[in-house]
C-alpha cells in the first residue's frame, strides 16, 4: 500500500491541493510505521515544494490516530 500512496502522490504532485487531498488520504490508509517512512520520502522529494503541506499533514493527530 505504501508504494501504491508514492505512486499516486508522483502523479497528483503538480497541483497543490490534489497533493493534499491524497496526501491525507494516504495517511488515513497507511499503517503506523509506513506513515513514518511516507512522511520522510514526502520530505525529502516534495519538502521544498510542499514542505509546509507535509509537516500539517503529519502533525494532524486525528488523521494519524
Amino acid at each position: 500500500m505504501l508504494e501504491f500512496c508514492k505512486t499516486v502522490l508522483v502523479k497528483v504532485s503538480f497541483d497543490k491541493a490534489l497533493f493534499a487531498k491524497e496526501l491525507k488520504k494516504s495517511v488515513r490508509w497507511l499503517k503506523r510505521s509506513e506513515i513514518h517512512t511516507l512522511k520522510d520520502w514526502c520530505l525529502k522529494r516534495y519538502g521544498e515544494i510542499y514542505g509546509d503541506l507535509i509537516h500539517a499533514t503529519f502533525s494532524n493527530q486525528a488523521l494519524i490516530a
